[in-house]
C-alpha cells in the first residue's frame, strides 16, 4: 500500500518527556508506523524538562511567527526517534519553560493552559508550511491538541495547504477535557460563535476536548470496550451525547507495549533476564525485589505488586479497604505510586504495621517499576475505569498475573483462567467493590501454591502479543479511512 504522510501531535512523547500512557503510546505508536513504511513526524512542546543537549537537539528554523489573538514568535528544534522518525519540538519559553507539563509544583492547573497549547496546535500548523510538509492525516491526542481539527475546519477552511489533510483525534482518558472560560475563545484565535451546544460551550465553559470530538474526521480510543463505556452516562463525563451520536465515526484500538523496553529477556533493570522457556530469572528477581525491600527473601509465598497513581479512578482506596484482611494471609504486596495524600498517608502506615508483608514507595521510579514487573507474581489492578491500562500488559510479558477489574482495556486483555480447562492469563472481577476485589485476589493466591496450574497460567500469560505492530495496522486502517473521507 502507498507511503502516507502523518502529522502527529502529542503533549509528551516518551522518552523526552512524560506524565503517563499518552507519552507512552506518542513514544512507540509511530516507531510502528515508522516500521510499515509510513513518512510519520512527531511534534510537541520543548519543556523545560526536556534535555535538549542529551537528546542531541538541533535548532531548524527561529522566531517563526504564530498568529493568534495576537503574533507570537516561536522556534524549531528536531530530534529522532530511535527509529528515524523526526520529532519536532516548539520552543515558547513564555508557555512551556515551566516547572511542569500542565500544572505548577503544587497540583493546581495553569490557568492559561488553553493559551499555551492553542499556540503550540498553531505553531504545529504554520510549521508544516516551514518544513513544506502537507500531511494526509493530521493525528492529535487528548484535550491538549484537540484544536488542531478546529482550527483546520474554521479559521483554516479552504486553506489550499491543508485541503486535502484529514484529521484523527484520539481519545485516552475523557475524564481530563481543558476547560476553559468563555472569554477565552478571542485569545484562542477562534470566533466567539463557536461557544455554542453545538460548539465547544460545555455547562457555560469552554471545552477543548469537545472540539476534537466535533471536529475531526474520525475519532478513536484506546480499547474496543472504553468506546463503548464513554458512550454512557455513568462514564461519558458529560460528553457521551456527543459520543452516541458520532459513534460509527468512533473506534476503539487497543494500545501496544514496546517490547524493547518492556522485555524480560533483555531488560536493563531487572536482577536476572528469562523467558518462557527458562523461568529461572524471574525466581531470582522475586529474591531480589524482596532483599531491595527488606521483606523476608521467600520463595513459597506469592508476592503481590502493585504501581500506579494514588486515585479513586485506579480503585487504590479498595485495595485500602481490604488491607487488613490481606496482612492476615501468607502473602507479600509491593506497591509504588503517588497521588492523593490520604491514601499516601494510609499506606504508609501500613507499611509501618507490616513490614515484613507490606512495602510501599511513594514516588516515581522506572528501574523499580521495572523490578516489581519481574519480581512480582500477582499485580494489582482495581480500576474503576481504565481507559486501556499498560501494566496488564507488562505483566504479562513479565509472567505475572493480573487481579483486574474488568473494565476499559482491562477486559480487553485479561481474560478468567480456568483450572479445569487452563486457559485464561488472569483473574477479573466485575464489581468495584471491596468484596468482589478481596475474592479475586483470594482466588488468585489460593492458585499459588498448585505449581502445575500456576505454570499453565504463567505460560499462557507470557504467550501474549500485545506489541505495537498490530495496532499499528489498525490505526493504518483508521487514516486510509479519513483519507477516502476527507477526499469525497
Amino acid at each position: 500500500m502507498p507511503q502516507m504522510k502523518i502529522l502527529f501531535a502529542a503533549s509528551e512523547v516518551a522518552p523526552y518527556a512524560r506524565t503517563g500512557g499518552l507519552g507512552d503510546v506518542a513514544g512507540a505508536l509511530p516507531k510502528a508506523l515508522h516500521r510499515l513504511g509510513h513518512d510519520i513526524r512527531l511534534i510537541m512542546p520543548l519543556y523545560r524538562s526536556v534535555d535538549a543537549k542529551r537528546h542531541r537537539l538541533s535548532e531548524v528554523a527561529s522566531r517563526l511567527k504564530v498568529h493568534a489573538a495576537s503574533s507570537q514568535e516561536v522556534d524549531l528544534l528536531e530530534g529522532r526517534l530511535t527509529s528515524g522518525a523526526p520529532v519536532y519540538f516548539v520552543r515558547h519559553d513564555p508557555s512551556f519553560d515551566r516547572d511542569g507539563l500542565y500544572q505548577a509544583p503544587g497540583g493546581e492547573d495553569y490557568p492559561d493552559n488553553p493559551e499555551r497549547f492553542g499556540l503550540f496546535c498553531l505553531a504545529a500548523l504554520e510549521i508544516c508550511r516551514t518544513l513544506s510538509f502537507q500531511p494526509e492525516v493530521l493525528h492529535a491526542h487528548d484535550w491538549q491538541t484537540a484544536l488542531l481539527p478546529v482550527y483546520l475546519k474554521t479559521v483554516l477552511r479552504g486553506d489550499p495547504f491543508f485541503q486535502r489533510t484529514a484529521t484523527v483525534f484520539t481519545i485516552h482518558n475523557l475524564g481530563y477535557q481543558g476547560l476553559f472560560p468563555s472569554d477565552a475563545l478571542p485569545r484562542l484565535g477562534l470566533p466567539r460563535d463557536l461557544f455554542t451546544m453545538a460548539g465547544l460551550e460545555f455547562y457555560g465553559k469552554g471545552n477543548l476536548l469537545k472540539g476534537g470530538l466535533l471536529f475531526a474526521d474520525l475519532l478513536t480510543t484506546v480499547s474496543r470496550r472504553y468506546s463503548q463505556e464513554i458512550q454512557t452516562p455513568e462514564l461519558g463525563h458529560g460528553l457521551d451525547g456527543v459520543l452516541r451520536e458520532r459513534r460509527n465515526d468512533l473506534v476503539g484500538i487497543l494500545n501496544g507495549i514496546d517490547p524493547g523496553e518492556w522485555n524480560p529477556a533483555i531488560d536493563p533493570h531487572i536482577a536476572a533476564h528469562y523467558t518462557a522457556a527458562d523461568l529461572s530469572g524471574k525466581a531470582r528477581c522475586k529474591a531480589n525485589l524482596q532483599h531491595r525491600l527488606r521483606l523476608p527473601v521467600r520463595s513459597d509465598v506469592p508476592l503481590l505488586g502493585a504501581i500506579s497513581r494514588l486515585a479513586w479512578q485506579k480503585g487504590l482506596d479498595l485495595l485500602r479497604d481490604i488491607l487488613d484482611t490481606l496482612m492476615t494471609l501468607d502473602l507479600q504486596l509491593v506497591l509504588l505510586g503517588s497521588g492523593e495524600k490520604a491514601l499516601e498517608a494510609s499506606f504508609l502506615l501500613a507499611a509501618s504495621q507490616h513490614p515484613s508483608k507490606l512495602s510501599v514507595k511513594i514516588g516515581f521510579d522506572t528501574p523499580l517499576s521495572h523490578q516489581i514487573e519481574a519480581g512480582a507474581d500477582l499485580f494489582l489492578m482495581p480500576s474503576r475505569y481504565e481507559p486501556c491500562g499498560l501494566n496488564q500488559m507488562y505483566s504479562l510479558a513479565y509472567g505475572t498475573i493480573p487481579v483486574v477489574r474488568a473494565t476499559g482495556g482491562l477486559d480487553d486483555t485479561i481474560v478468567q483462567f480456568d483450572p479445569e480447562t487452563g486457559t485464561g492469563n488472569g483473574f477479573r472481577f466485575e464489581e468495584a467493590t471491596t468484596g468482589a476485589f478481596l475474592q479475586a485476589v483470594r482466588q488468585a493466591v489460593a492458585l499459588f501454591p498448585e505449581k502445575a496450574q500456576w505454570h499453565r497460567l504463567v505460560a499462557n500469560a507470557m504467550a501474549a502479543d500485545f506489541t505495537w505492530d498490530r495496532s499499528a495496522e489498525e490505526y493504518e486502517q483508521v487514516y486510509r479511512r479519513a483519507v477516502a473521507l476527507r477526499r469525497k
